[in-house]
């Protein structure tokens, strides 16, 4: 028997949205908070009305215009609403952005968190509690694995890490970026939330999220991005690395299906590494090809030779532990079932002139 009541932040963002969609059609009440954060961190680009309106059609959906560091206002919501079950999928996003907003950053990140931890162990204390993290908690740890320089991408170089990056990396003693500084402080918070006061709960560190109803800015948003300037004719940017940088991409619908299952069968302060794996992995210059056969466009780059501070050059998620756990999660929507989608969805939304920037 499922809980019936979710609440989930961010719901007008790309992993929000589509968890809201997932539940509210299999029957749940779900309880969206979102204030259009995005539109202030990244302008109109960013803007997410338009999600927020397509969500209000949704059967049993309510929107809640709040800020998450609004801390009264977090705890009389959780207080009111006593959902059984809560996504926080709401977030400053961009590394390159925070730098310039520490404030906004950390308070955002971290301290949000924090006051939706609380709020739920002050007044729903049985509730599941799943927290969107970010492979960004690894800092630029993963650049120090040996790699091999193939043709068109970066790989690992030895057979034990093929299958990618595991929850054992350290997250500690590497540059991070301001933005995954303060996504570690909440990803351990979560944790310890777990661990210290038997809060069911659990980080998604995720790799590439990616799918059709992102609102794609050029500090934030990898395939999207990529897309829209292909479908623009637009000149995209790729920094460093020489356009061989990796990275494993996972619908947002995969993210919904495993966080169905998670909600389902908790765990006490786990973590997880949740992306496409190898199989949904691509380099710059692999995307290059997949949006061009997408759209029958060419490609229009320029390419920096700086990569951006603590990027990752190959990162892709190992996701034994995630199956180990729920070994009846898969990944469903493959790498060109994703670019036909983005594609799609840019066609229908139309796209604005903007200046487009590599990974995520």
């Amino acid at each position: 028997m499922y809980p019936n009541t979710l609440l989930v932040t961010g719901s007008s963002g790309l992993i929000g949205s589509e968890v809201c969609t997932y539940f509210a059609n299999r029957g749940w009440r779900v309880h969206g908070v979102d204030n259009n954060s995005r539109a202030t961190f990244f302008g109109p680009q960013g803007d997410t009305r338009w999600n927020q309106a397509r969500l209000q059609t949704l059967p049993h959906f309510s929107h809640h215009e709040l800020d998450i560091r609004d801390r009264a206002g977090v705890l009389e919501l959780l207080q009111t609403l006593q959902p059984e079950a809560i996504v926080h999928a709401a977030a400053q996003p961009s590394h390159d952005l925070a730098a310039k907003i520490p404030f906004d950053d950390f308070d955002t990140n971290a301290v949000g968190t924090v006051n939706l931890l609380e709020a739920v162990r002050r007044h729903v204390p049985d509730a599941v509690f799943v927290h969107m993290s970010t492979n960004k908690v690894y800092g630029d740890t993963p650049n120090e694995l040996p790699l091999v320089e193939l043709a068109t991408r970066w790989d690992y170089a030895l057979p034990e890490h093929a299958a990618g990056i595991s929850e054992q990396l350290r997250i500690d003693q590497a540059k991070h970026s301001l933005f995954g500084a303060s996504k570690v402080a909440a990803d351990i918070m979560v944790q310890e939330y777990g661990r210290y006061f038997g809060l069911k709960s659990c980080c998604l560190r995720g790799g590439c999220l990616t799918g059709p109803n992102h609102s794609g800015v050029e500090l934030h948003g990898f395939l999207s991005y990529l897309i829209k300037c292909n479908l623009e004719g637009t000149r995209y940017f790729i920094y460093g690395y020489k356009g061989k940088q990796v990275r494993d991409n996972i619908h947002a619908l995969d993210v919904a299906r495993f966080i169905e299952l998670f909600i389902r069968s908790p765990r006490c302060g786990e973590v997880y590494n949740l992306g496409g794996g190898r199989n949904n992995s691509c380099s710059i210059w692999e995307a290059f090809a997949l949006a061009e056969a997408v759209s029958g466009k060419p490609m229009l780059y320029e390419y920096v030779d700086k990569n951006r501070e603590g990027d990752h050059i190959c990162y892709i998620s190992n996701l034994t532990k995630l199956q180990n756990h729920y070994p009846q999660w898969k990944v469903k929507v493959s790498l060109p079932e994703i670019f036909a989608e983005i594609h799609q969805s840019w066609l229908k939304r139309g796209s604005g002139s903007m200046r487009c920037s590599d990974t995520d």
